[in-house]
């Protein structure tokens, strides 16, 4: 009986591990395709999209359409601007939304949760019905930098990092990690004196791995991907991010090559970051999950 549900468990093992790698091949063919396509003309790449040949680098093979790439649009010019701001904006959203998470979950104030289901309510409201709202009034905004008083925030990092730092799908992550949590590690940080920042600095944080995981790429894969708000509000091509750039390769001629060469290399920094988190993110998805 032990040999017969040994053998049923190793057949159920191996069939495991044949649908991830199936899972995996699924989700790793199109990168392949971008991949490959990108280092043909226009006219083979069209031509193999019909048979496997889309998926092997056979055929006219060179870093022609990355040069081209790199001559038609500014691309490091527009990564930067996607990396400085989705960086910047990642680190004060975690920031402020576990603070604020942190005061909901552990400090006792009149109105709280009136004030977290109101933020909460925001996840319902599409970003379209308030972002000419919002267009109007960042750019009416005053600033002081280093010419003075300057008034409106348009063609600025500012504009596209102040709107998008704190968001309820972040504190909601956080809230939910939070009470999770043990409350009597606050509570004997209090009694030993320690203050609300403390605590929060010194007894929540260092717990709050995961959950710092999973919000990061949630932030990141949504502020790096951002299309419409810097369209919006970013004219000048020193502060385009990359989605923006996009559309340099759509404007008269379409290069098919070309484009699969511009979505390769903005495709790097994604994959790694992904790749850097991926055990902590892992670990946020095993241990927190989003709970009812």
């Amino acid at each position: 009986m032990a040999q017969i549900a040994d053998d049923n468990h190793g057949l159920r093992l191996a069939v495991r591990y044949v649908v991830l790698i199936l899972i995996a091949v699924i989700f790793i063919f199109p990168l392949v395709f971008m991949l490959m396509s990108s280092l043909k003309p226009d006219q083979q790449l069209l031509q193999d999209t019909s048979s496997l040949r889309a998926f092997l680098p056979v055929g006219d093979i060179s870093l022609n359409n990355y040069y081209a790439a790199f001559d038609r649009a500014p691309i490091g010019t527009f990564v930067f601007n996607s990396i400085l701001v989705t960086g910047v904006t990642v680190l004060l959203s975690l920031l402020l939304c576990s603070m604020a998470a942190f005061s909901f979950v552990f400090i006792d104030w009149r109105g709280r949760s009136f004030a977290l289901g109101l933020i909460l309510a925001t996840l319902i409201v599409p970003f379209e019905t308030i972002a000419i709202p919002l267009l109007l009034f960042v750019s009416k905004l005053p600033w002081i930098g280093m010419e003075g008083l300057t008034w409106g925030w348009l063609n600025t990092y500012r504009v596209q990092i102040v709107p998008m730092i704190a968001d309820g799908l972040t504190i909601f992550l956080f809230v939910q990690y939070f009470r999770d949590l043990p409350g009597e590690l606050v509570e004997a940080a209090r009694v030993e004196g320690a203050s609300w920042w403390q605590v929060y600095r010194k007894v929540v944080m260092p717990l709050a791995g995961p959950v710092l995981a999973t919000a990061a790429i949630l932030k990141f894969l949504a502020m790096y991907n951002q299309y419409l708000w810097p369209l919006m509000v970013v004219q000048n091509e020193s502060y385009r991010p990359v989605m923006v750039g996009l559309q340099y390769f759509f404007q008269l001629n379409i290069a098919w090559g070309e484009v699969m060469a511009y979505l390769s290399l903005i495709t790097v920094p994604v994959l790694a970051f992904y790749l850097y988190l991926q055990k902590a993110f892992i670990a946020s998805i095993a241990s927190t999950g989003v709970k009812g």
